[in-house]
C-alpha cells in the first residue's frame, strides 16, 4: 500500500519541514469517515474524496485505488447518482471507524496506573499452511495490547476478554488462555522488556511530539479539516499498537503523557472549524441505509 508524507509536518504553519510520517492513504480515509460521516448519515462524492486525499499528498490513480480495495474489503460500499458515485460506510466499516475512534478518543494512552498485577496469557498452535488465519490473530491480538514472547505465546499485563477479541476468527479451538501473575524464576520487567519493544515505541511518540509541537502558538493552520484528518491519522498510527502498558514497566519520563496532551489540546482547537469545513464544502447525500 503506498504511503504519504504528512503535510502538516510544520504545524505551526511557518513553512518550515520537522520530521514527517508517513500516513497510509486508507488510514485517513477511515479517520476521515470517522469524525465527519460516521455520525453525519452521509455518502460522500468520490470527488470530494479524491480532492481530500489529494491535499494531503495522495494521487487521483491511488486515491481511487484506495477506494476500491476498501470498497472489495466490505468497509466502503458504492452507490451510483446518475453519474456522480458516492461512497459510504458499510456496517463492518461502521465498526471498524467507531472502533478506532474510541482507540485515539476514549481509550488514553496514560490511564494506567491503577493495575491489580493480573497477566493474561494466550497461547496458540495451529497448521504452519494456516498463514492468514495465523495474521489475523496476531493482528487481533497486537490490537489487545498483547506482545509475543515466544512463537505462539503472547501476553498483556492486565485482564481481556480474549473471547471478545478473537470473536469471528473461528479459531476457539487451536487457543489456550490462563490468566494469573508471573512467577518465579520468571522477572515480570524482563517478560516486559521481551515482548515489547518500548524504545521504539518511546520514539514514535517523541517524532509526534516533534512534528505537531507549536512552536508559536499562534495559528491553527489554513485549512483545519485536512489538518484535523492528518492529526487524528497520525495519532491513530502511533497509539494503535501501543499495548497500554501499568505505569510500573514505564519510565517516569515516558513520551506519551506529553504527547497525549498535544493531541488532545491541538484536536479541541481543530474540531468546530474542521467539521464547518467539512459541511460547506463537501458534496454528500443522506445515506438512505443510516435514515
Amino acid at each position: 500500500m503506498s504511503e504519504v508524507r504528512a503535510v502538516s509536518a510544520d504545524p505551526a504553519g511557518s513553512g518550515e519541514a520537522t520530521a514527517e510520517a508517513s500516513l497510509r492513504p486508507q488510514s485517513v480515509l477511515l479517520v476521515y469517515f470517522g469524525d465527519f460521516v460516521a455520525d453525519e448519515g452521509v455518502l460522500v462524492a468520490s470527488s470530494s474524496l479524491v480532492d481530500l486525499l489529494d491535499r494531503v499528498g495522495v494521487g487521483e490513480a491511488a486515491a481511487r485505488a484506495t477506494l476500491s480495495r476498501m470498497t472489495r474489503r466490505g468497509l466502503l460500499r458504492r452507490e451510483l447518482r446518475g453519474r456522480r458515485a458516492y461512497f459510504g460506510l458499510t456496517e463492518h466499516g461502521l465498526r471498524t471507524v467507531v472502533g478506532g475512534r474510541t482507540r485515539v478518543r476514549d481509550d488514553g494512552v496514560t490511564t494506567t496506573s491503577r493495575w491489580d498485577g493480573a497477566w493474561t496469557v494466550v497461547a496458540f498452535s495451529m497448521p504452519e499452511t494456516w498463514q492468514r488465519e495465523r495474521h489475523d490473530l496476531r493482528a487481533r491480538l497486537g490490537w489487545a495490547g498483547f506482545g509475543m514472547v515466544q512463537a505462539g505465546l503472547w501476553v498483556v499485563p492486565r485482564r481481556v476478554d480474549v473471547t471478545a477479541v478473537v470473536d469471528g476468527l473461528g479459531l476457539d479451538d487451536h487457543l489456550r488462555v490462563f490468566e494469573g501473575t508471573p512467577a518465579g524464576p520468571t522477572d515480570a520487567g524482563r517478560l516486559v522488556a521481551e515482548a515489547y519493544d518500548l524504545d521504539a515505541l518511546a520514539r514514535r511518540y517523541t517524532g509526534f511530539l516533534g512534528r505537531w509541537t507549536d512552536t508559536d502558538g499562534a495559528r491553527t493552520g489554513a485549512d483545519p479539516l485536512v489538518r484535523f484528518v492528518v492529526l487524528g491519522t497520525d495519532w491513530l498510527q502511533v497509539v494503535r499498537d501501543d499495548p497500554r502498558l501499568p505505569l510500573d514497566f514505564l519510565p517516569d519520563d515516558w513520551p506519551a503523557v506529553p504527547a497525549e496532551t498535544l493531541y488532545r489540546s491541538l484536536i479541541d482547537r481543530l474540531a468546530a472549524p474542521a467539521l464547518d469545513r467539512f459541511r460547506l464544502e463537501t458534496d454528500v447525500i443522506p445515506d438512505p441505509d443510516r435514515a
